[in-house]
This record gives C-alpha cells, sequence and structure tokens, in this order.
C-alpha cells in the first residue's frame, strides 16, 4: 500500500492509498536526525499498526532540498517502514505543485509554518523563487511564523488592539521574559512564533487582522510571485492554513498584482495522493 507524507516544520500529514490520515510532528531535517524522526514515528500507535502494509512511501518535506537533508528523512523511513520496497524523499515546493498544478502550468505557494513559491511547467518545478526559502529571521513573508513575529512585537510594543492583547495574556499567559527565552534560548522559534497565527482567526478585532494578513501578502506577492518572468500569464495557487483562513484577502491581493488566484487548499495531501495515483505522476 502506497502512502503520502506532507510534512511541514510544524506537524507532518500521513494518508493512506485507502485515504486514512495520521498525523505526526513535523521532521524538518535541519532540525531532527533520523534517529530523532524514527523515534518520533515509533510514537505513532496509528502508524505503528499498518506500516508493515506499507511498501511505497513518498515523503515531501521542508528543507528537503539537498541530498544530505533527503538521507536524513530516507535513513529514518527505511529503518521504520519495515516491508517497503520504494521510499521517495522529496522537497516540499513540489508537493505544493504537484497538489495544486496537476498537470498544468502554474505558480505553486506555501504559506504554512513557512512560506515559498516555484514556478511548475505542468511536469517538473522550475526555478526556485530568488529567496529560496530564506527562513523565518531572513524571509517566509506571509507565513504563519512572519505574522507570529509581527503579533508579537507589537504585543511587546503594546500596539495591539485590546481585545487580542487580551487573548494573548489570558489564552498564552505571555510576558516579556517568556517570550524572549523561547525565541532566543529554545529550539524551533519558528514553530514557536507560527503558533501565534490562530490568533489572527480567532480574535474579534477582524478589521485589524484583514489589514495585518493583506501586509504579509503584500511582502509575499512583492518577494516570492513578482520575481517570476510572465508571472500574470500563470495561475498563483496557494496551499497552508494561512491561504485558507483568510483567501478573501489574497485574492484582493493577487488581483492587484494582476494575477489569477487559483487552488487554495488547507490541507493537500489529498490532493497529492490523488496526483500520484494519476496518469501524471506516472
Amino acid at each position: 500500500m502506497i502512502i503520502i507524507a506532507e510534512s511541514g516544520s510544524t506537524k507532518t500529514n500521513w494518508l493512506t492509498g485507502n485515504k486514512e490520515l495520521h498525523e505526526t510532528i513535523g521532521f524538518n531535517p535541519l532540525f531532527f536526525s533520523s534517529e530523532n524522526i524514527y523515534d518520533e514515528l515509533m510514537k505513532q500507535e496509528g502508524l505503528l499498526k499498518l506500516r508493515d502494509s506499507i511498501t511505497e512511501v513518498f515523503f515531501y518535506g521542508a528543507s528537503c532540498s539537498s541530498a544530505e537533508r533527503k538521507q536524513i528523512v530516507f535513513d529514518a523511513l527505511k529503518k521504520y517502514f519495515t516491508k517497503v520496497n520504494t521510499i521517495k524523499v522529496d522537497h516540499d515546493m513540489n508537493a505544493a505543485a504537484f497538489a495544486t498544478c496537476g498537470d498544468k502550468p502554474g505558480i505553486a505557494c506555501i504559506l504554512g509554518t513557512g512560506s515559498n513559491s516555484c514556478v511548475f511547467d505542468g511536469k517538473r518545478v522550475l526555478e526556485d523563487g530568488p529567496t529560496l526559502g530564506l527562513g523565518y529571521i531572513l524571509g517566509d513573508e506571509g507565513s504563519g511564523a512572519y505574522f507570529g513575529k509581527k503579533l508579537l512585537a507589537r504585543f511587546l510594543y503594546k500596539e495591539l488592539p485590546a481585545a487580542t492583547t487580551k487573548i494573548l495574556k489570558d489564552d498564552y499567559s505571555l510576558e516579556k521574559n517568556k517570550i524572549y527565552d523561547a525565541v532566543y534560548k529554545k529550539p524551533h522559534a519558528n514553530v514557536y512564533l507560527a503558533g501565534f497565527a490562530q490568533v489572527m482567526s480567532n480574535s474579534p478585532d477582524k478589521e485589524y487582522m484583514e489589514q495585518l494578513a493583506e501586509e504579509g501578502f503584500q511582502e509575499f506577492f512583492n518577494h516570492n510571485v513578482c520575481c517570476y518572468d510572465n508571472y500574470k500569464q500563470y495561475p498563483v495557487h496557494f496551499v497552508g492554513s494561512i491561504a485558507f483562513h483568510f483567501k478573501h484577502i489574497l485574492k484582493k491581493v493577487a488581483e492587484g498584482h494582476g494575477c489569477q488566484l487559483g487552488i487554495v487548499d488547507k490541507n493537500p495531501v489529498y490532493r497529492l495522493l490523488e496526483y500520484h495515483l494519476s496518469s501524471a505522476y506516472n
């Protein structure tokens, strides 16, 4: 049986050929060793029950863009899936392109914990954007980490509306030293920051949050879409929860840049499975 894994820095969705969905933490090989990945997989009871029935594994993950980082994930999967015949580890940009573009040209974009984009010609990913995924410190415009960083900075500057400030204090027990410790001392600061992006959807300060979303999406388009030659000729597709929850703002920004907004999918692993089972992949 086939299983498809679509992994960001925060979580991984595992979908079997019979559409049984399992979830683990995200396995970014910049931060995890093969041993770490294997140990975490062993904690997932649902996957453990079916792992001996898996014969094909297709893993698409954040930072799986070099041979060295792909090998880290490959070694963990090879050890875990004991009956496997085929294992392929690839970059999450390919997953976004396959899931949204299918066999047609387009620009595929990720707005998850981080952000990135690529041009797809209907068969393969062409040149990546000039950012090449600069990460949450230098880039990741419009991502969960980007918006989390904005919210926490404005919280510390006391610039947020009262209702949003109350949510951050009451629901997250935030204070300066706690934030500094998580961002500057503990690992996976990008995941920590991205965890606050959901405040944008939950806050009653809708107008403020929509303005914040628009600012982030404008930056994303400026750096990650308009960088491509003839970008207006392609539909621009998005995967990720940030894009999904603020689709109406994304559409406004896309149209403002003369672009056609295409598919916006919160959880692309289902489309990715269909692509693998189709003639487009085979």
